[in-house]
């Protein structure tokens, strides 16, 4: 969403308020799918027999078991999820789709629940109550149904074993190879074009992208625990070439992808976002620009869409609506671009962020731990950001692809209504590895810095706010520590004075980021005590558990910033605006405005980019007025909370860490 608050133009946010009901209805908006996810130490004492289960299904349906386990690798790695669905209503390691069933069970929000964007100047994003009939749905979303015909074997059995899950996987694998006309073949090579039917993609280049990742996995082999403690070894075909013509044969649609910004290993279609003048003098919804020519492009923002792909691409080619660069579908990867990267998309609820910005939407729920993100999307995703961030400069770390919750409120009052996605839920680790950028130890042992980094599967701190009813939310994997006040978990939370004007204290509302740090954020170290590791966060001194046997955290060294010599403390921004100064006189001094927060003598923030101070003036729907005022005050990006903020250059000295 735009986020300039001195702006002369009505803030497209406040437009989307006036949307009808019906409007809002017809984007068919999933509503969270809740399970309970279970424990770690719930892993039973057969660690082996998911791993047989897979076995004796390949044999059961003449499926290639590296088939059959590199499907599943790429739907859920593995992971049953206690049996809840995910945002697309799939279910079980081969995350076969029952959207109907998924939906008839989830519970309803009423109309007064909570955006789960957290932004109350955006028309929230309800779900839409009315459950589509079955008929109405897409195959690749009743892939179970399917599945049940073909093995005999209940759909509920097929929702909760998992076992009968895999069984379930390989028959429709079978189904699909017999259909293509080809052999049931102990060949893996020769099931490519099952591989990417089974993918429910009705457009070949997603359905090769698909089976192309399926058989990098074959290749690479995997091996990991489950979230259940099933210990699952797929063994490496280096060699392996699968017949690709297959695909040739298979009937599917062409989408072509000409006018994307995307790399060839996607697939990628250009869905447009609307540049229309309407109303009084109004237009949307987003500005041209010329990036990075006019100014550099230095963020690439993660979201998720709170809504199903389809209600979700109805909403971007609204013109009264806001907008976003990419649309990434949960169940194959499959991408949609709908603003050019050389454009201003208004997603992330601060102009300056904006301006500089790529921001990119993956469908799924951030209150909804089992409406779980997709590897196949995770894979979809993190290779269109290495693609963006390669070709404009941007350098893959937390300072610069950071999720919509780090964004931070471009003034005080905007604080409190920022979003909060893509949520504790997001996997920051994994993504980071499939950059090709994982995060480890840049110092020895007591290091100056810490990169926040928890194990993903065994991090489960207790959320509440998934549902309406305020209980706790499933157990589930998570990416972020909570912080304490002092090294005990009774102690209370660190407080955001910015978020909570008032002096309230945090809480574990899963929305509420007041005093948690996420994985590949980096702060100072402010001070050690047995298990406990203390870092500078919000100006005050923030506890987080990290014991040696089962470290949250890993040691790093780089550069900080703390208040020159002399000075008590220094104001905090949440934008690099320039000086008054620096304005011409037909374009509008925007106002630099200080945070509610202190960055105070003592305390130092992990430095990203020295920036200068700029605003890109774009009010009117013809361009010749568009502007780009650059400053000669100097800003540091900081790691200052759970969002980055800014400090002036002038106010503060870099030191290295360990200093």
């Amino acid at each position: 969403m735009r986020g300039s608050a001195t702006d002369p133009r009505p803030v497209p946010g406040r437009r989307r308020a006036r949307r009808t009901a019906g409007a809002l209805a017809s984007a068919a908006l999933l509503l969270p799918l809740l399970g309970a996810a279970p424990s770690g130490s719930a892993a039973g004492s057969d660690a082996g027999r998911l791993q047989r289960a897979f076995t004796a299904a390949a044999a059961e349906y003449h499926v290639p078991l590296g088939v059959l386990m590199g499907v599943s690798y790429l739907q859920s790695r593995w992971d049953g999820h206690g049996g809840a669905p995910s945002v697309t209503g799939g279910y079980g390691p081969m995350h076969l789709t029952d959207a109907h069933t998924a939906l008839s069970r989830a519970p309803h929000h009423s109309e007064g629940s909570e955006d789960a964007r957290g932004d109350g100047a955006r028309a929230a994003l309800h779900p839409d109550p009315k459950v589509p009939d079955d008929s109405a749905l897409p195959a690749r979303l009743k892939t179970l149904t399917k599945a049940a015909a073909l093995t005999g074997i209940p759909a509920e059995r097929l929702r909760a074993d998992e076992a009968a899950n895999v069984a379930g996987g390989a028959a429709l694998l079978a189904a699909a190879q017999k259909e293509l006309g080809e052999p049931l073949s102990d060949d893996p090579a020769d099931w490519f074009a099952a591989v990417a039917e089974f993918s429910g993609a009705d457009d070949t280049a997603s359905a090769a992208s698909y089976a192309n990742d399926v058989y990098d996995v074959i290749r690479s082999g995997e091996q990991r625990t489950t979230d259940t403690g099933q210990r699952m070894v797929l063994a490496a075909r280096p060699h392996l070439t699968p017949d690709t013509a297959q695909l040739r044969r298979a009937g599917l649609r062409t989408v072509s992808a000409a006018g994307t910004e995307c790399p060839a290993s996607v697939s990628c279609e250009w869905i447009p976002a609307p540049y229309e003048e309407f109303g009084d003098n109004d237009y949307g919804n987003h500005d041209l620009g010329d990036r990075p020519a006019s100014q550099s492009i230095r963020y690439i923002v993660i979201h998720d869409t709170e809504g199903r792909w389809d209600g979700v691409l109805n909403l971007v080619q609204d013109p009264t609506y806001v907008s976003w660069n990419y649309t990434l579908r949960s169940t194959d990867g499959h991408i949609a671009q709908h603003v050019k990267a050389k454009d201003v998309a208004w997603h992330a609820g601060n102009w300056y962020v904006n301006a500089k910005s790529i921001g990119l939407e993956h469908e799924g729920f951030l209150a909804s731990p089992d409406a779980w993100f997709t590897e196949a999307m995770y894979r979809a995703s993190a290779r269109l950001v290495k693609y963006l961030a390669g070709k404009y400069g941007i350098p893959l770390d937390r300072q610069h692809i950071i999720g919509h919750d780090n964004v931070p409120g471009p003034t005080a009052s905007t604080i409190p209504g920022m979003h909060t996605d893509p949520g504790p839920y997001w996997d920051w680790r994994h993504y980071f590895e499939l950059l090709g950028r994982p995060f480890e130890p840049t110092a020895g042992k007591n290091g100056g810095l810490v990169t926040i980094r928890p194990d993903y599967a065994s991090n489960r701190p207790e959320y509440t706010g998934c549902s309406t009813g305020g209980e706790p939310c499933a157990a589930h994997g998570s990416s972020e520590v909570r912080l304490y006040s002092q090294p005990d978990t009774s102690s209370p939370l660190i407080k955001d004075i910015g978020l909570r004007p008032g002096g309230n204290d945090s809480t574990i509302d899963v929305n509420d980021v007041g005093s948690r740090a996420a994985t590949g954020q980096q702060y100072a170290v402010a001070g050690r005590q047995g298990d406990w590791t203390a870092i500078w966060y919000l100006g005050q001194k923030a506890w987080f558990q990290n014991p040696a046997k089962h470290p949250t955290a890993v040691d790093a060294a780089g550069l900080v910033v703390t208040p020159k010599a002399g000075v008590d403390s220094v104001p905090v921004y949440g934008r690099a605006y320039p000086e008054k100064e620096a304005y011409p006189a037909d374009v509008p001094a925007q106002s630099v405005t200080p945070l509610p927060y202190k960055l105070l003598a003592g305390q130092k923030y992990v430095v990203g980019d020295k920036v200068p101070g700029e605003y890109f003036y774009a009010v009117t729907f013809t361009t010749d007025s568009h502007r780009v005022v650059v400053g000669k005050d100097l800003y540091y990006e900081i790691q200052f909370g759970h969002r980055v903020e800014f400090v002036r250059a002038a106010d503060v000295r870099v030191v290295p860490s360990a200093a």
